[in-house]
């Protein structure tokens, strides 16, 4: 048979890697966990380090008291599993039609990341700190809006006051936000690379201290975007595609092509992450 040819490490290749080529929001977290996760339902224990207290020392006075060292771990639980199947009348065929595997492929993966990066997106804001949540804003270039650049400045405020690192920020925005940016020459005028490139899970600019990516996943509510920074270290992400097989479909004269995608997500800072609700004016 047909199927007895099929390569599951093949297209299990191609489909993680249009996974990456497409996350967005996937890919700002931290992923240094992926590799320990084989199935759905495993778990990684993510270790740190509570604060260690500072004291003040006087020679020949001051006696030392000794801190026990703390370990604030957290679990990442694999604990999100999707699949997809699809059936091709004539595998024979396909086998021969690279283009035609690869477009599936791709297909497949498409949906895969839609569905990741929603699940992802709402639950960045829904654990951001609640110190962390700027007042919402109507965005636009009229009298009396607020401006889409500066808003991302307050941002950037907001998360030099809790003390995260500046290194390697990222903030995520709609379309209609990368729009707004796009009229602003302190956006626009650098004429940087990075501020040039619109492909999909790419940067697309810098703003302040913030790597900026567009993506069609934000969260809204009602027609208010939630436009969400970070960095990486405020959360972990591990994702891996299962049982990608194929199979001769009893009922009928087809063979099917089936996977699984299991993945979680933790939010271990959430102090290291900011949002504003925004709308458009």
């Amino acid at each position: 048979m047909s199927v007895d040819n099929f390569k599951p490490q093949i297209w299990t290749a191609k489909l993680l890697e249009n996974l990456e080529h497409d996350h967005v929001y996937a890919k700002l977290g931290n992923r240094d966990y992926e590799g320990e996760i084989k199935n759905l339902g495993d778990s990684v224990r993510i270790n740190s380090l509570g604060d260690i207290t500072i004291t003040a020392y006087t020679p020949n006075s001051t006696s030392i008291s000794w801190q026990e060292l703390q370990d604030a771990s957290q679990v990442l639980v694999i604990d999100k599993a999707y699949y997809f199947a699809f059936y091709i009348e004539d595998v024979d065929k396909t086998q021969t039609n690279v283009d035609l595997m690869n477009r599936a492929t791709k297909r497949a993966s498409w949906g895969m990341v839609e569905t990741a990066e929603d699940l992802i997106s709402a639950y960045l804001y829904a654990n951001t700190a609640t110190a962390n949540i700027l007042t919402a804003v109507t965005v636009g270039t009229g009298a009396g809006d607020d401006d889409a650049y500066e808003t991302l400045v307050d941002l950037e405020v907001v998360l030099d006051e809790a003390d995260v690192p500046g290194e390697n920020r990222w903030c995520v925005v709609p379309p209609w936000y990368h729009g707004l940016l796009k009229k602003d020459p302190r956006f626009v005028s650098f004429g940087t690379p990075e501020n040039k490139r619109t492909l999909r899970g790419e940067p697309i600019g810098e703003v302040s201290n913030f790597t900026l990516y567009k993506s069609n996943n934000v969260p809204t509510s009602g027609t208010a975007s939630y436009i969400q920074a970070g960095y990486p270290e405020a959360w972990s992400y591990a994702e891996q595609i299962l049982d990608t097989e194929a199979m001769r479909i009893q009922t009928a004269f087809r063979d099917g092509i089936r996977g699984l995608h299991v993945y979680g997500y933790k939010v271990t800072r959430p102090q290291g992450l900011a949002y504003v609700l925004a709308t458009a004016a």
